[in-house]
């Protein structure tokens, strides 16, 4: 007995053992919540143990009573078969008297009669022949009259039709439902065949009372306990009672609802057209209705709710006790990890607590400074008296608010700058127990204020050095924020002069009243943000105190307090400005000599144009002296040839008058000019050339065209610069008389959304190579071997100067070119900006 217990005693040791290793090394906070997760844990499983059980047992029952079900319902198919069995036997013995013509239809009559009183299931026999025909027929009482027949009547077409085939092909009984309404008691039919001579002579036709079938055919004490039912193949009810579901209300799942107990067979020798169904009537309440399920299940819930109670409130507690944990070590890694040194002194002065990193900065270890007096180890000997008297100050209250700056010696007799702050230490009870001092190191940010102080120093040095006034004020008040030397120089150490250059430059500011220095700022509200990182505008202008000419740039910017302010820089340009006037003066002297030079290609022509009315007046007064010397000239005569003679003069003096305003030197005179007006004077100098070149021109200008805010001159002159190259490129070309055309438009346009005038003049030319329109405008670039490069250049210079644009481009004729287009647009007078008004060219 002992030996086969001692081996039993070895196995479980080991796993004890190891339970017991695995328990200590959990943390205290794991064994109190393994110990509360136990007692849940079994209470859980005791449930769970008791819910399998009952399922278990229910299980148990339920197998049992469908065990019964099947049963008995297999007895009652039984016994309903051997009726049905039995009755086709007798109604085949019958079908056998008939083939053997030993039955008429009287003695039909009188046997059908005996059967169907004897068994009241069968409501009516048959005799039918092969043409479906009724010989002989007998129907119980209880039959309607809508399910009785007559001898001698024949089937109708569709009932039992199917049924009679299929009687025909097999020769063998047959069971069938006849098709019926809902109104009418359901019935088996039964199709017995006839045969004579082993010929098919009809069928017997019995039709049974499924109701009386089940009545009659089922014994008693299956009744007695189930409800028995009959039903055709598609479930429909035939006969009998069904039971309704138990879980109507669907809200308990399948295996806790009570079941209805139910087994069905179908009845042979019919086959699946008809199936008997038996119910069990509930002889139990469940498992949800047995009140030990419920008791128990109640006792388990509150038991397992008790610990979950005393669970959380345990777990609280431990929460509460590692927040404390964790808070206590937090506060010592924060004193240990940061960088400020620590000291405690208590009411006498005696070090009572410093911190690693006092101990790190001063180089003395924690026991060698607690409890110490002065004078302590830190101190420098040099400052020994001046600490003392600062330690004096400190136990007896008087501390500054502000800390003030020691020196410190460190172990290794180095030293480093330190700040000190004293603040009375106060118990949890509120009594001061001493003082508590917090020591910085600021050796490094000493350095870096005095690198800062000399950086500024340099700075000063270089904005004081330049060239340019530099001064910023802030705004919404007259208080100047900084002002360099060349500022002060210009205008002293007040805000006048930023004001002034702010305002002149047109740099928005906010006014400054009496009323707004106590009102909140008007640019509340606005993105500094995007103010202080904007672009810088500039602007020039004219200081009379100075006499000079400054470029003002100004931009916004974050003061060092945080105020917004605006710098204004100011350069003098006054030398630049000199130079840009000389460099105007220089481009009306090339515009002057482009009009020279223009004149001087059309000398010829100019003399050609000029010997017609000299000519003229030359022939009238040599015909009138020699007409008056020989008396044969009348007054009349006289008068008109003197007409003749002054048209002819004033026609020279016209073109004499026309070329000294075109060439003469003038200052810029812009001035609302008209369209027609200007391209007339153009064409009637332009024509003189194109007249010698043989050219047709022609012109067209829009009617009702806006005036124009130009200088006549100018674009009379590109006008006809631009005739002329046409007359050039048309002559160069070699074109023939039908083909030298120049055409001259003038018509209204949109130019993104700017009304402008375009100009164009078209020619019928070879048109201008690639490379030639990428250096059309280049200054002293030409095709033409005595060209000077600078007509087209000066064109498009006054066209810009004009706030307008020019173009060039070949007119193509399919593959070849068949001449050249010049545009230039202005813009109307409404749309010329006021600063078009400086200058009326640039020379390129």
């Amino acid at each position: 007995m002992q030996d086969s217990v001692v081996p039993e005693l070895h196995e479980v040791a080991p796993p004890m053992s190891w339970l017991r290793r695995w328990w200590r090394r959990q943390t205290p906070g794991r064994q109190d919540r393994f110990a509360m997760l136990a007692p849940l844990a079994a209470v859980m499983l005791f449930l769970a143990a008791i819910i399998s059980a009952f399922w278990y047992l229910r299980l148990e029952e339920m197998d049992r009573e469908q065990e019964a079900v099947r049963r008995d319902v297999e007895y009652a198919q039984q016994r309903v078969r051997l009726r049905l069995l039995e009755r086709q036997e007798q109604l085949m013995r019958i079908a056998r008297d008939i083939a053997n013509k030993d039955v008429d239809p009287e003695e039909f009559v009188g046997r059908a009669e005996t059967l169907v009183i004897q068994y009241p299931e069968l409501q009516s026999l048959a005799w039918i022949d092969d043409r479906r025909r009724i010989k002989a027929d007998y129907s119980a009482p209880s039959l309607p009259p809508q399910q009785q027949r007559e001898a001698g009547d024949v089937l109708k077409p569709g009932e039992t039709e199917t049924t009679f085939l299929l009687v025909r092909d097999l020769q063998q009984p047959v069971y069938a439902q006849p098709a019926g309404g809902t109104e009418l008691a359901p019935l088996l039919q039964l199709h017995v065949p006839l045969a004579d001579q082993a010929r098919f002579a009809g069928v017997i036709l019995a039709e049974y009372s499924i109701d009386g079938l089940l009545r009659y055919g089922v014994p008693a004490e299956v009744s007695a306990r189930y409800a028995v039912s009959l039903h055709d193949g598609k479930g429909r009810l035939l006969a009998g009672q069904t039971l309704p579901p138990r879980n109507t209300a669907g809200w308990l799942p399948s295996w806790v609802a009570p079941r209805t107990n139910e087994f069905e067979v179908p009845v042979t020798p019919v086959g699946n057209g008809l199936v008997l169904r038996g119910q069990a009537y509930r002889t139990s309440l469940g498992l949800v209705g047995s009140g030990l399920f419920w008791l128990v299940g109640t006792l388990s819930a509150m038991t397992a709710w008790m610990l979950i109670g005393n669970w959380r409130h345990t777990r609280r507690r431990v929460q509460a006790q590692q927040a404390l944990i964790a808070e206590t070590n937090f506060r010592r890694a924060m004193e240990n990890s940061m960088l400020t040194g620590m000291r405690a002194l208590d009411m006498q002065g005696r070090i009572t607590y410093v911190n690693p990193a006092f101990c790190q900065m001063t180089g003395w270890s924690e026991p060698e400074l607690v409890g110490r007096t002065a004078p302590f180890p830190y101190w420098p000997d040099a400052d020994r008296e001046q600490l003392n008297a600062r330690l004096d100050d400190e136990l007896n209250g008087r501390t500054t608010p502000g800390g003030f700056q020691v020196r410190v010696k460190r172990k290794d007799g180095s030293l480093f700058d330190a700040r000190m702050y004293v603040s009375p230490l106060i118990d949890p009870k509120g009594h001061q127990t001493g003082w508590m001092t917090s020591m910085t190191d600021i050796t490094e940010p000493n350095r870096i204020r005095e690198q800062l102080s000399a950086s500024y120093e340099r700075f000063t040095t270089v904005l004081e050095a330049l060239d340019a006034s530099v001064s910023v004020a802030p705004l919404g008040s007259e208080e100047l924020l900084f002002a360099n030397k060349l500022y002060r120089l210009w205008f002293g150490l007040h805000t006048g002069g930023h004001l002034q250059m702010v305002a002149q430059a047109g740099v928005p500011d906010q006014p400054r009243t009496d009323e707004s220095l106590d009102e909140v700022d008007s640019f509340v509200g606005l993105p500094t943000g995007q103010l202080t990182t904007a672009q810088s505008e500039n602007a020039e202008i004219f200081v009379p105190e100075l006499g000079k000419w400054l470029e003002v740039r100004s931009r916004y910017l974050n003061w060092v307090d945080g105020r917004l302010a605006q710098m204004v820089i100011a350069t003098d340009i006054t030398p630049r400005r000199h130079a840009e006037e000389q460099a105007s003066a220089q481009a009306e002297r090339a515009q002057a000599a482009s009009r020279l030079v223009t004149m001087g290609e059309m000398a010829s022509s100019v003399a050609h144009e000029l010997n017609q009315p000299l000519t003229a007046i030359n022939n009238y007064c040599n015909g009138m002296v020699s007409r008056i010397r020989g008396g044969q000239i009348r007054e009349d005569d006289l008068l008109k040839a003197l007409e003749k003679t002054a048209h002819q003069a004033q026609r020279a003096g016209q073109i004499i008058q026309r070329i000294r305003s075109f060439v003469r030197r003038s200052e810029p005179n812009r001035t609302e000019a008209d369209v027609a007006t200007m391209v007339g004077e153009a064409v009637e100098l332009a024509e003189i050339e194109l007249r010698r070149r043989n050219v047709r021109l022609s012109h067209y200008v829009a009617a009702r065209l806006p005036k124009l805010l130009v200088d006549p001159i100018l674009i009379e002159q590109v006008l006809v610069n631009l005739m002329k190259n046409a007359a050039e490129a048309i002559d160069h070309a070699r074109r023939p008389p039908a083909q030298r055309s120049v055409e001259l438009r003038a018509v209204p346009r949109q130019v993104d959304g700017q009304a402008v005038v375009e100009f164009t003049v078209l020619d019928t030319g070879k048109g201008l190579a690639p490379e030639v329109m990428d250096r059309l405008y280049e200054a002293f670039f030409s095709t033409k071997v005595e060209g000077m490069g600078i007509g087209l250049n000066l064109c498009r210079s006054i066209v810009e100067s004009h706030q307008g644009r020019m173009q060039a481009e070949n007119i193509y004729n399919g593959a070849d070119i068949a001449g050249c287009r010049f545009s230039f647009w202005l813009p109307v007078s409404g749309a010329i900006s006021s600063a078009a008004n400086k200058d009326t060219g640039v020379v390129a």
